[in-house]
């Protein structure tokens, strides 16, 4: 099994770390995670892909165990987090890869991916939305209202999801035996919303996150144009991104596959092997 390097690089700046393991002359497979998590949600998985890939599996600015500078120092966007994963991937000479994207993973990569299509070889989204199908109303009411209206009559309702309770039902709803997964999953992420200053950067991309939907007609014509490779596995009982923001893909990309799992958001944590089965199986199509 190959191990798994635990690494910091500077850019623009700000210290980025990052998960990498797997030979480095294979194919390149990038992971971005989602809120409020890290790489973190990527330990299992990553030995498991490392056997014929380069994965590479940045935590962004303000998540993980990267640099967190407070809302003064820094601007958060999901913009800035983008050019700061480009700028990272290309100190690492990553010249082409394939994407695994989840949750604010998503909005990440779509911007990576259409500021440099060439350097995609195939895209892989698990609960992570390009669409305007799959938004659950009652969980993006409050996030709508408050990117529209920040102030103190939206925002109470938007910070509570840094709550404990909120971040253990992110990891919990949907999943059939919520014993399968381990609590240092929300306690890790828990501890690390929970720092000085933290809760600021958290509403500042909730306030940014409606700026990601009006790239969405950029992704579908670019997934009808390059003809980039999709694979859409989901837990279809996930309550923030519902199964019909997977199916969407299959109206765009003319190479789609698209799998619902009896499973919540993080699927990671319920269904690591059948995730992995199908990832393995469509990057072994599509990278060779």
């Amino acid at each position: 099994m190959s191990s798994v390097h635990h690494r910091t690089a500077t850019v623009n700046g700000h210290e980025i770390f990052y998960r990498e393991a797997g030979p480095t002359d294979a194919p390149a497979v990038v992971l971005l995670h989602g809120y409020p998590t890290s790489s973190f949600m990527f330990r299992e998985l990553i030995p498991l892909l490392a056997v014929d890939y380069h994965v590479i599996a940045p935590d962004h600015l303000g998540f993980g165990l990267s640099a967190a500078p407070g809302v003064e120092e820094f601007a958060y966007t999901f913009d800035a987090l983008a050019e700061l994963t480009s700028g990272l991937l290309d100190q690492l000479g990553l010249e082409r890869y394939a994407l695994y994207v989840q949750d604010y993973g998503a909005p990440i990569g779509w911007r990576l991916a259409l500021k440099h299509p060439e350097r995609i070889s195939a895209l892989v989204t698990q609960n992570g939305n390009g669409y305007e199908d799959g938004f659950v109303e009652s969980f993006w009411t409050d996030v709508w209202a408050y990117g529209a209206n920040p102030g103190p009559e939206t925002e109470p309702a938007v910070r509570a999801a840094l709550s404990l309770d909120a971040i253990r039902w992110q990891y919990l709803h949907g999943v059939p035996d919520p014993s399968l997964v381990s609590p240092d999953t929300w306690e890790h992420d828990v501890a690390l919303v929970s720092r000085e200053g933290n809760d600021e950067i958290q509403l500042a991309l909730f306030r940014d996150y409606q700026n990601n939907r009006p790239l969405y007609p950029l992704l579908h014509d670019y997934l009808r144009t390059s003809q980039v490779p999709v694979l859409a596995v989901w837990g279809r009982n996930d309550e923030i991104f519902g199964p019909a923001g997977a199916r969407a893909f299959a109206r765009d990309a003319k190479d789609v596959e698209v799998h619902l799992i009896n499973g919540g958001h993080f699927l990671l944590e319920s269904h690591l092997h059948v995730v992995a089965g199908y990832l393995r199986g469509f990057l072994g199509r599509v990278l060779g």
